[in-house]
């Protein structure tokens, strides 16, 4: 099941350390290769030899002395890695993989890495529901990472709650998802859309919306980790740009649709997440207007409808847009999604707790080219990203894409 998969095994310092003796060996167990690495402080609950013995590897525990891994070890044990996994995950380490420090073996490894990123949290319950903590967790899903969700029992503190390591089947199950998924879109070149658009009414104003570019980030890197060739076409935002694909900066929904129409001969799938704005200034002035002297009516003319320009040029390609609605959501959705001739819509309404703009979760329907509605609960967004991926797999497969 993970036969030949190379998966680097991190081990932080908690009371639950020993547990992932048991993972190393599920993993094992299902053929893959495991690289073994220790945060400073694992090796106050359990000995590395437990680990190397298992392995048959060399565990590397201090970067900064001599191992079988070489003097740049923090290198070598992450070279050619299919999946990192930390577990357990402490708090100490979720704060340095989520802010990019590196002061110990792990930490600087973890910073080496080009992977899917895995991590299981452990730790006592306060700490857990800490706003830093969560910060940091929120921080990590937005660049990729999953998550295995801690459990609620007694902890090693002697109280009860939220905090206790999943088990090792769980985590192990998670890994064997994440490793089988990857390479169902391989060879596919998709195009993805994300963030706002702004339309300038002057150089020092515009129209806009609330989008973050989370949504179509989180699809560009699931794409990406599932084995497709990935252009990202983004308005402003501050979300990081993944790593390993094309990326492209536009401004105006002008841009974004000449960027789009550029390489659209070359894809076999645009999905459209990004918040293009409808309007802009008939009139875009060159310098600023003064406040006394400024006009109370903007007069506003349509953009261009970025989806409706290339459904004439379809023909194979797979085509994903986005409804975001305030009423009617799904016969608004359906009435877009056969006006853009669209393989599958998603859809959300805005202005829920949690969902739409600026949030980190949605609650969103799909909706496919036969009609069939799929209405998913409430999901991160990286989650909402594999439900969509999953759905363009299953159209590919369909359509012969």
């Amino acid at each position: 099941m993970l036969s030949g998969k190379k998966i680097l095994l991190g081990v932080s310092g908690s009371v639950a350390a020993y547990k992932a003796a048991d993972i190393l060996r599920r993993l094992m167990e299902r053929g893959a290769e495991v690289r073994v690495v220790f945060s400073r402080n694992a090796s106050q609950f359990i000995a590395p030899l437990t680990f190397s013995a298992i392995s048959g590897r060399p565990v590397l525990h201090d970067d900064f002395s001599s191992s079988d891994w070489g003097s740049l070890g923090h290198i070598a044990v992450t070279d050619g890695l299919d999946l990192a996994i930390i577990a357990p995950a402490t708090a100490d380490i979720l704060g340095k993989a989520a802010a990019g420090i590196a002061d110990d073996a792990l930490s600087t490894a973890l910073l080496a890495t080009n992977c899917p990123l895995l991590i299981a949290p452990a730790m006592n319950t306060r700490m857990y529901g800490n706003p830093i903590v969560q910060r940091n967790i929120s921080t990590l899903r937005e660049t990729g990472a999953r998550i295995v969700e801690p459990e609620t029992g007694m902890l090693a503190c002697g109280v009860e709650g939220k905090g206790k390591l999943a088990s090792a089947e769980s985590i192990v199950d998670a890994a064997v998802k994440i490793l089988a998924a990857r390479c169902d879109l391989a060879g596919i070149k998709m195009i993805v859309t994300s963030g706002p658009t702004r339309e300038y009414i002057d150089p020092v104003r515009f129209i806009s919306n609330p989008s973050t570019g989370r949504m179509g980030h989180a699809i560009a890197a699931a794409a990406r980790d599932r084995g497709a060739e990935v252009v990202l076409i983004s308005g402003p935002t501050e979300q990081r740009a993944p790593d390993d694909i094309l990326f492209l900066p536009v401004t105006t929904a002008a841009e974004m649709r000449q960027a789009v129409s550029e390489r659209f001969p070359g894809c076999q799938v645009l999905i459209m997440a990004a918040a293009v704005s409808d309007f802009r200034p008939a009139v875009a002035l060159s310098r600023k207007v003064k406040k006394d002297d400024a006009e109370l009516v903007i007069s506003l003319e349509r953009t261009d409808d970025i989806l409706k320009g290339v459904a004439s040029e379809k023909g194979t390609r797979i085509l994903v847009g986005f409804a975001a609605e305030t009423h009617d959501l799904l016969n608004e959705a359906k009435r877009k999604r056969e006006q853009k001739n669209l393989d599958l819509i998603v859809a959300n309404e805005v202005g829920s707790a949690g969902t739409g703009f600026a949030s980190e979760t949605n609650k969103a329907v799909l909706i496919d080219r036969a009609g069939m509605v799929d209405a998913l609960p409430l999901l991160t967004k990286q989650e909402l990203a594999g439900k969509i991926l999953d759905k363009v797999g299953e159209l590919k497969a369909n359509q012969g894409v």
